[in-house]
């Protein structure tokens, strides 16, 4: 006769037989069971946050710098609400991430009953996979499913309901082995086609999107640049695939606007994209004639579009497609193409990321000036994360990277709340890397609370405020298409006493020549420390302006 187990424990043991080390969340109740066999376990760390919201940004950011899930907690009802936010920010920017919630007991979801909703069917739109365990002897085989399928190609979110009788049942089953298995690849001839259409360009140019952050991808990636010289305009979520101090680098793309950077693929006769996810950047942005010659890379075959109908598709393993690549340009003996508007866009980008560099302003500070200090304060491996707003727009254009994942970016489903909470999974993750979190007024109070998460555990990183006491992204589109924006202004507390009362160093830096010298004694501090700059945001208006008078010097 086979031994039993409770079926909560066995959940458990499943997880750690998975790797995983943390779950991030706010257990109720109905978690009850789980929460005491997951005490036991001497292999995963329960982080307790204060909000959901604030648990499922912390997984997505455990899950985007490592590769591997963690897992984002909430009890039934309103729980599994407040996590839905964060658990569809991580899934549309393909983040692996194991969603836990409770649920009451199957003998009532059936019926009206307190706090019971259809939970599953709610995730379904923004998970992978969404399922109830409704035998406890099921549970190696739905945790074995939901880790693979989180962390495949490309990675998302999974969601797991476990109602509270279910986990009080004994279990006779026992946790599955881990097997992993190798992604597919392309074949020969394909890489054959591939090769020759890059080989009768004359102007190829990649766009680098966020599959290339694979750390072997973004290492194959470079070798073909070296090889050939074709140069790199990444997604905001792709930064550092390729260094920024890299002939080929041609910086970032994804506003809206025209930028400089534009000016590369309109030059092009060949468009590579490596890793392109249009929930980024849309293709009719930079292909709406659809005149482009189109070659994609990527683990997946390409979405149909209408603006994006490539002639060549090579579907497989990132990395292993790009040695492929590199085999045959060596088999080839090298190729050359022109590159001389690759320079004159570099010239061209470059002169607007060290513009504001000496600029010595007093009462507010210019982001290209904050962004240029950051960068100088920060080094090559550190981590820049980026809330949603106005200043993620210039933190997509001003600062770049030397190395994949050192900046975080929501650009997929795009969430206020995201940089305070993930700062603090960057900080367990990385704790002897600098961790810079931006945000503005609007945003890091949306997760405020997650403060205190951080004083407990204490973590050292800097919480850097944009204050311009307003929706300012919201503000800066509505003036740009009407002339004029809504009440968009609101009040903030003060700074300095919030920072005191959860126990933070707090600084306050409204001159531009100080701003570099506070960061520096901010990432000195013990613990989290937050820097407020009163940001000037008359230069949003002024940016618009140039972009719809640029002219590139190619």
């Amino acid at each position: 006769m086979s031994s039993e187990i409770k079926a909560s424990d066995l959940f458990v043991q499943c997880l750690e037989e998975e790797g995983i080390e943390y779950i991030f969340g706010v257990p109720g109740e109905e978690n009850a069971d789980f929460m005491m066999s997951l005490e036991k376990s001497d292999k995963i760390t329960f982080v307790l946050t204060r909000h959901e919201q604030g648990a499922a940004f912390m997984a997505e950011i455990y899950g985007r710098l490592t590769g591997q899930p963690a897992g984002c907690l909430g009890t039934l009802g309103p729980g599994a609400t407040n996590l839905i936010t964060g658990v569809a920010d991580s899934n549309m920017d393909r983040a692996p991430m194991l969603v836990l919630t409770g649920q009451g007991a199957s003998t009532r979801l059936h019926k009206e009953s307190h706090q019971v909703m259809d939970v599953v069917a709610m995730f379904r739109p923004v998970t992978k996979w969404a399922t109830t365990v409704l035998h406890p002897d099921s549970i190696p085989e739905i945790i074995r499913k939901a880790v693979r399928l989180a962390r495949t190609e490309k990675p998302g979110a999974v969601h797991i309901e476990l109602p509270e009788d279910v986990a009080k049942l004994p279990a006779s089953t026992k946790p599955m082995k881990v097997q992993k298995f190798r992604r597919p690849v392309p074949a020969d001839k394909i890489m054959d086609m591939a090769f020759d259409a890059i080989k009768s360009a004359k102007r190829p140019v990649i766009i680098a999107g966020n599959g290339c952050i694979r750390k072997r991808a973004s290492k194959q990636l470079r070798v073909l640049c070296e090889k050939t010289g074709i140069g790199v305009v990444s997604t905001f979520m792709a930064k550092g695939a390729v260094d920024m101090d890299a002939d080929y680098c041609l910086y970032t793309i994804g506003l809206g606007s025209k930028d400089y950077v534009s000016a590369a693929i309109d030059a092009s006769d060949l468009v590579i994209t490596i890793g392109y996810d249009m929930v980024e950047y849309h293709p009719k942005l930079w292909n709406d004639g659809k005149q482009k010659t189109v070659l994609h890379i990527d683990f997946l075959p390409a979405e149909i579009d209408e603006n994006y109908h490539p002639e060549v598709e090579v579907v497989g393993d990132l990395a292993h497609s790009l040695w492929m690549l590199n085999e045959r340009v060596d088999a080839n003996g090298g190729l050359s193409f022109d590159t001389d508007h690759q320079k004159a866009v570099r010239s061209d980008m470059w002169a607007e990321i060290s513009g504001h560099k000496d600029h010595k302003t007093v009462d507010k500070i210019t982001p290209q000036k904050v962004l240029w200090d950051a960068r100088q304060v920060l080094g090559p491996h550190d981590i820049l994360l980026s809330d949603v707003g106005a200043h993620k727009m210039w933190i997509a254009r001003q600062y770049q990277c030397h190395e994949p994942n050192t900046c975080l970016i929501p650009n997929g489903f795009c969430s206020m709340g995201f940089s305070l909470p993930g700062a603090i999974a960057a900080s367990i993750v990385e704790p002897d890397k600098k961790v810079l979190s931006i945000s503005g007024d609007a945003g890091f109070m949306m997760n405020v609370q997650e403060m205190e998460t951080a004083k407990r555990l204490n973590c050292n990183f800097v919480a850097m405020v944009w204050e311009d006491n307003a929706y300012g992204l919201i503000a800066w589109k509505q003036e740009n298409e009407f002339g004029k924006h809504t009440d968009l202004a609101f009040g903030n507390p003060d700074w300095l006493q919030l920072a005191s009362a959860f126990g933070w160093a707090g600084h306050y830096v409204n001159e531009s020549a100080k701003l570099q010298d506070v960061l520096e004694q901010a990432f000195a501090e013990s613990g989290p420390s937050l820097v407020v700059v009163p940001i000037d945001y008359r230069e949003n208006m002024e940016l618009t302006k140039r972009l719809g008078e640029i002219t590139a010097s190619i």
